[in-house]
């Protein structure tokens, strides 16, 4: 919820800010600084890079503050870390009382993913250590990591143990009772049901590094993938093979797609022939088809290229289909008074005019085939970016996770981009009349 409110905030807040230091950027340009009204016209709207680029800011801000990065950007209040000591009251049967102190240690939670000043990985250090002290409560003396929890058995030196009847009555000179729990700066000090007492280090509003790792930590790995690889391949390699797979898929979905779509919007007999095939198999999502594909094609790169081949030709054929039907029959008459052949209204008229929809399809179809091709090395692979973030998943290295997410991002962010470009440059007579 906080998260929430503050990117609300900042959506908000850096519009009037930036509204008031950046006038030029909210200005209308070119054709539409003509225009009287705008409100509702969504050919007058285009994206505010000035919006774009505090976007991204807010985004790795978010990242920084609640996380324990070391990047010098604002953050939200940290884990406790370092020593803290407070004082447990033992009474005996007879009614005796004495006070011994507990001193924790909190260290970092990823202290053996850590590297030192020789370049050997972290150390869980030492307790402090402490004087025994007088009395039959001795002081105590522990480690425990951040965000983690540690029932502490303080009797293990005492003179009299918990069976010979010594209970925790007080914690710092504050009454207790099994169940009950007192706050502390650096913490929670409680009793156990059975009256032992537990220290919980404050976590404060950062999320530990398995939870989400700093922007830095996150790179490093990134360094680290590049170099060392994971699974035996780089992470370069992950990257070609996925992007691999997918190419061939979609590149062979559009390549037998595109001339169904055609023959279905332009004769009777195909649209009859493959209506029923393409209406029973466009619902079916890729994925339900993975298991009849390992059977049928085994973990290989064939079954992989299949899938992503099935998983673009509907797309690529239904956008094809909708292209030849979404031609202006005006112009398909204009053609034959002309005197135009079949080939020339294929050619001229009905393929200009219908490669948009295709486009569109391919935009869809292009970015089914990544979201696909990742599952589908999720289930069965050996190389690629899923199955690095799957093995990844059960070492809990959740650094390697958003590395592959990242890439995996950028890339369809990258497609898409592309997309649009070849697009426009392509079809530049799209949208006109």
């Amino acid at each position: 919820m906080l998260v929430l409110l503050l990117y609300i905030g900042a959506f908000f807040g850096s519009f009037f800010i930036a509204k008031a230091l950046y006038r030029s950027a909210f200005e209308k340009k070119g054709f539409n600084k003509l225009k009287t009204v705008t409100f509702g016209d969504e050919s007058a709207i285009t994206a505010n890079r000035v919006a774009s680029v505090i976007s991204v800011i807010t985004v790795f801000w978010l990242w920084v503050a609640f996380t324990n990065s070391v990047i010098p950007l604002p953050k939200f209040p940290g884990p406790f870390s370092g020593d803290m000591t407070f004082t447990y009251t033992a009474q005996l049967e007879d009614g005796a009382t004495d006070d011994a102190n507990v001193t924790v240690r909190v260290y970092r939670e990823d202290i053996q993913q850590t590297i030192g000043e020789n370049g050997e990985p972290g150390r869980e250090p030492s307790a402090v250590e402490v004087e025994p002290g007088d009395g039959f409560a001795k002081n105590d003396s522990l480690t425990v990591a951040r965000y983690g929890f540690k029932v502490i058995n303080v009797w293990q030196n005492d003179e009299v143990s918990k069976s010979d009847g010594s209970k925790i009555v007080a914690i710092n000179g504050q009454p207790i009772q099994p169940g009950e729990k007192i706050d502390v700066p650096e913490g929670k000090i409680g009793l156990t049901d059975k009256g032992s007492p537990t220290f919980e280090p404050a976590v404060g509003l950062r999320m530990a590094r398995l939870y989400l790792p700093a922007p830095e930590v996150v790179f490093q790995r990134f360094v680290w993938l590049n170099k060392e690889g994971y699974q035996g391949y780089t992470l370069l390699e992950h990257t070609r093979y996925s992007l691999q797979r997918v190419l061939l898929g979609f590149l062979l979905g559009a390549l037998v797609g595109v001339p169904i779509g055609y023959a279905m919007g332009l004769t009777g007999w195909a649209r009859g022939w493959f209506d029923p095939i393409v209406e029973f198999m466009r619902p079916i999502p890729p994925l339900a088809l993975i298991p009849l594909i390992i059977i049928w094609f085994g973990i290989g790169e064939v079954g992989k290229v299949v899938l992503l081949f099935l998983a673009a030709l509907w797309i690529m054929i239904i956008a094809a289909r909708s292209g030849v039907s979404g031609v202006a029959i005006s112009k398909v008459h204009a053609a034959y008074s002309l005197g135009a052949s079949k080939w020339q209204i294929l050619s001229k008229v009905i393929v200009p005019n219908s490669l948009p929809d295709i486009f569109t399809g391919a935009r869809v179809a292009m970015g089914v085939c990544w979201g696909t091709v990742v599952a589908a090395e999720l289930v069965a692979a050996n190389v690629g970016l899923g199955k690095m973030i799957v093995t990844a998943s059960k070492f809990q290295l959740t650094d390697v996770i958003i590395v592959g997410i990242i890439i995996i991002g950028l890339i369809g962010f990258a497609i898409e981009v592309g997309m649009r470009a070849l697009e426009n440059w392509l079809i530049p007579w799209k949208g006109r009349v």
